[in-house]
């Protein structure tokens, strides 16, 4: 077996699994779409990723929680857009002439598919494996359990999110409960 095969065969799927697969020296996706949000670089695997969009106009959805900003028609089918920066408890995004929508598929088993509004993407970077460390306890402007690892590229860290607890529907669908229920 040649060694593209051989590491192929071994790639852990990104998200959750992620943790699982560094401490078990199981190979990562080497490859991650990298975005910032305001200062700070983020990354998600690549194998999540189905198409990235221009910003435009969102169809608003009322009782939804912040950060759903509202939902778009991509070819018929409807999709559900997150502001990572109100995800993460910031300020909602301020939209900017690179600002788009990061359409990607999560859910495990259950596909589902989900747009990410970010400030800007920047490009597709390799990471090895080996340049990934466990993501920090403590120091992290969003929820630990949101990090998958913290990659190093070109002389800086960025910063890999498990996407499948950053756009957890049941998350979501709780958020939305209780912004109805004060609402009500």
């Amino acid at each position: 077996m040649n060694a593209a095969n051989e590491s192929s065969s071994s790639v852990a799927n990104y998200g959750s699994s992620a943790i699982a697969a560094l401490q078990t020296e199981a190979a990562l996706p080497s490859q991650f779409l990298t975005f910032m949000l305001g200062d700070e670089q983020y990354a998600v695997g690549i194998l999540h990723i189905k198409e990235i969009i221009e910003y435009g106009s969102l169809a608003t959805v009322p009782m939804m929680p912040e950060c759903v900003r509202g939902v778009i028609n991509l070819r018929g089918a409807v999709v559900p857009v997150m502001d990572l920066s109100a995800r993460f408890g910031r300020p909602p995004s301020v939209i900017g002439k690179r600002s788009c929508i990061v359409i990607v598929e999560a859910g495990g088993e259950e596909k589902q598919v989900l747009g990410m509004l970010v400030d800007a993407v920047n490009a597709v970077v390799e990471i090895a494996a080996a340049d990934i460390e466990p993501p920090p306890s403590f120091g992290t402007r969003i929820r630990p359990d949101f990090i998958a690892g913290m990659g190093k590229h070109s002389g800086r860290f960025v910063i890999l999110l498990d996407i499948e607890r950053v756009l957890s529907g049941e998350e979501i669908v709780d958020m939305a409960r209780s912004t109805a229920a004060a609402l009500a």
